[in-house]
């Protein structure tokens, strides 16, 4: 088994309001310890923690791969619903491609806290991120000799491309964040990879376990699926204030 490991810039680093210096220093010294990838959340706001510096996921990432050579650099996790589908697909693309092959699309169905207080609908949120998935993944196979069209509910292509290809072939890498049925099987249909988070080991083999059973009865082979597990870890000299 290839174990990696990856640095999270989530909810319990922003709270502590650390600058943009303070945060690119922190993945520079994660790619020159030999880190696996950086990921960064994607949210619009943290309003339970005023102090915390919560800025844009892709422009950070951009950033950090403009200061670092070696690590993956993911949203853990970023949504389909405050931007379109076909600007996830775009990002995901542009920043492979200006890191040289190291982009990863972290995604889920999103949350209410990031839409509402914007005015933007919150609602049958796992349906939508069916055809949010199924919208991206026709998009990174399109050029223009390759135009996609795709008609669901909520999401409509017509003779749609994108203009720019990934390093990555055929496709960035998607990981997605699920942790109940729908999403779950979501993830074993659609997914290169799987985000939970602050799983137990016996919550992460049971659900580990559906995604594999689900997978095999779409024929998906998971040899190079990734099964991945945010959690935070504190480092103190007391054990009880960790």
């Amino acid at each position: 088994m290839n174990i990696k490991f990856g640095f999270t810039q989530g909810l319990n680093v922003a709270r502590l309001g650390l600058d943009e210096t303070q945060i690119l220093t922190a993945c520079q010294i994660a790619d020159r310890l030999d880190y696996d990838s950086v990921w960064v959340m994607d949210h619009s706001n943290v309003p339970q923690w005023k102090n915390a510096v919560v800025n844009d996921a892709w422009l950070m990432l951009a950033a950090i791969g403009a200061s670092t050579t070696n690590v993956e650099l993911g949203t853990c996790v970023t949504d389909a619903i405050r931007r379109h589908p076909s600007s996830i697909a775009l990002s995901t693309i542009t920043l492979d491609r200006i890191t040289k092959g190291r982009a990863i699309l972290g995604i889920g169905a999103g949350e209410a806290q990031n839409v509402v207080d914007f005015g933007i609908e919150f609602n049958k949120p796992v349906s939508k991120f069916k055809e949010q998935l199924e919208v991206i993944e026709r998009l990174f196979d399109s050029d223009p000799d390759n135009h996609v069209s795709y008609s669901g509910e909520y999401y409509k292509l017509i003779n749609a491309c994108l203009q720019a290809k990934s390093i990555r072939k055929p496709r960035p890498p998607v990981y997605i964040a699920a942790g109940a049925p729908r999403t779950l099987e979501l993830c074993s249909k659609y997914g290169d990879g799987w985000i939970p988070i602050g799983y137990t080991p016996e919550l992460f083999r049971h659900h580990a376990e559906f995604i594999s059973e689900k997978a095999r009865s779409f024929g998906r082979d998971l040899s190079n699926f990734q099964f991945a597990n945010d959690v935070d870890i504190y480092f103190t000299d007391d054990g009880e204030e960790a």
